[in-house]
């Protein structure tokens, strides 16, 4: 078992979670069906995880692509990156949402059936969209 485990490893170069899965089918046949500890861990070769770095744009990144849209699509992807809004809270957004009263950052109340759940969530706007929001989008 030993040999497989790090065989996995070394030869056919497998990811963490795929020698983690066959590690855990072992060790279940072991402890469950066989009732026994398996005494051979200790030998076994471990295939590191990689580390992910997040991709991260740089401001002008979504600046450039913004700036080459038009209209309301234009208007629904500044509130999905601006506002963190997601997609279907942004397609069912009213203009009655918008709590005009608030400022000088605009709260929005997003309806629950825009929500996987029944309760209603806030967020909030920057001025600069809430006027885009009052001239229909254009």
């Amino acid at each position: 078992m030993t040999q497989f485990l790090s065989a996995l490893v070394v030869e056919r170069n497998v990811a963490a979670s795929t020698q983690n899965q066959a590690l855990s089918a072992i060790l279940f046949l072991y402890r469950d069906f066989l009732e026994q500890d398996p005494p051979w861990l200790d030998d076994v070769v471990r295939s590191k995880r990689t580390a992910r770095l997040p991709v991260v744009l740089t401001r002008e990144e979504p600046r450039a692509v913004l700036q080459r849209m038009g209209g309301v699509p234009r208007l629904m992807a500044i509130l999905l990156y601006g506002a963190g809004l997601r997609l279907l809270e942004c397609a069912r957004l009213r203009v009655k949402d918008v709590d005009f009263a608030t400022q000088p950052c605009w709260r929005v109340r997003v309806h629950p059936a825009a929500l996987r759940c029944e309760n209603t969530r806030a967020t909030v706007f920057h001025p600069l969209v809430v006027r885009r929001l009052d001239q229909g989008g254009d």
